[in-house]
């Protein structure tokens, strides 16, 4: 049987803090141990299970600390181990985190049957001995014909994702985890598997071996965050993509002082006048787009006017080469914001029911040239 594997020897670049390495020097893995059991999870309520997750950094935390992961930053990472609770619970994609939960059996069991390699669950959150700020709560773990135990991270995603994977590739955060759950369980191998429908062909594994020159670095970072960030108190930095610092920013807002303006040190100057730099930069762009969009709309309006109520047309050109057009009706339910106002007028009591209220801020830059 053949086996997919990722072996090529990349080695992080240490980011943020790195009081940890400086403090160890060069570090030599021990490789002489056992992960501890730090607690049974089977039978577990979600609040105690939640609440022995913030005495260390699990797995879906590492790609977050060293600041890789498209979900959430170092920063929300360390509110969550100090027990802070959002301002907003942030709702979205609870669908697709329920459905990865719910379907994790299902990949395992169809890992399984197209290794034949046997597979089980331990229903206990691990510890590292060395290093006790690494926790790790496995998916399923795997045995090969010839008895090598491994990691076996159980996977979903939505069909556009797949290409992520082409070429033998894992998701970078997600290697990350298996090469923290690798690190605490002291296993060489371990196989990331996810599903993206409902055949055979919408179903990927990987291999990913140990990587000890990855794991040091890795396991520096983390101590790092840990001792520097969490145990003392210390908010990390707020960094990584834009969005996903916003949303951040938006989950943990700093205590309201009630103040409309406050006057910001000269030396900021630079950076913001590279933001206004790049939004003018950006309406440029976005004034080119705007015309080159309704030039468009006027040249596709003569075909729009041939085909009358008719959804698709073909045009064969003199070399040969074949024109689609498609222009179907879509529909759309809303309610205009009219007869929103009039329902809040007449029927106080529904519009309550049914409307929400969300805040959001939308941040301007305006030079003044003095």
């Amino acid at each position: 049987m053949q086996e997919l594997c990722i072996c090529d020897g990349r080695t992080m670049i240490l980011q943020g803090n790195t009081a940890g390495k400086e403090r160890m020097g060069v570090m030599e893995l021990n490789l002489d141990y056992e992960a501890d059991v730090f607690v049974d999870t089977a039978n577990m309520d979600e609040e105690t299970w939640l609440e022995c997750r913030r005495k260390g950094i699990g797995g879906s935390d590492a790609a977050a600390v060293i600041g890789i992961s498209p979900y959430k930053t170092a920063r929300d990472v360390y509110f969550e181990k100090l027990g802070r609770q959002p301002n907003q619970e942030d709702e979205a994609g609870w669908v697709a985190k329920e459905v990865g939960k719910r379907l994790e059996d299902l990949v395992a069991a169809i890992f399984a049957k197209k290794t034949g390699f046997r597979v089980w669950q331990e229903k206990v959150m691990f510890r590292h001995p060395l290093f006790p700020f690494m926790l790790a709560d496995i998916d399923y773990f795997f045995e090969t014909p010839n008895g090598t135990v491994g990691v076996l991270e159980c996977k979903t995603g939505n069909i556009h994702t797949k290409e992520k994977w082409d070429n033998d590739a894992v998701p970078y955060h997600y290697e990350v985890q298996c090469r923290h759950y690798m690190a605490v369980k002291n296993l060489n191998l371990s196989y990331c598997a996810c599903l993206f429908g409902n055949s055979e062909n919408d179903f990927v594994y990987r291999c990913i071996e140990r990587d000890l020159d990855f794991e040091e670095n890795l396991i520096l970072q983390e101590e790092a965050f840990w001792t520097e960030n969490v145990e003392r108190k210390i908010e990390p930095m707020l960094y990584g993509d834009g969005d996903l610092v916003l949303a951040s920013l938006r989950r943990y807002q700093t205590q309201r002082t009630g103040l409309d303006e406050i006057l910001i040190e000269s030396g900021y100057g630079d950076a913001l006048e590279e933001i206004y730099r790049m939004k003018l930069e950006k309406a440029a762009i976005d004034s080119d787009s705007r015309r080159l969009e309704q030039k468009i709309k006027t040249a596709y309006g003569k075909f729009a006017e041939m085909l009358g109520n008719a959804t698709r047309g073909l045009c064969v050109a003199a070399d040969g080469s074949e024109y689609h057009i498609s222009y179907k009706p879509v529909l759309r339910t809303a309610i205009h914001k009219d007869n929103l106002q009039r329902m809040k007028l007449n029927d106080k009591e529904l519009y309550e029911k049914y409307a929400t209220t969300t805040e959001s801020r939308t941040f301007q830059l305006k030079k003044i040239v003095k």
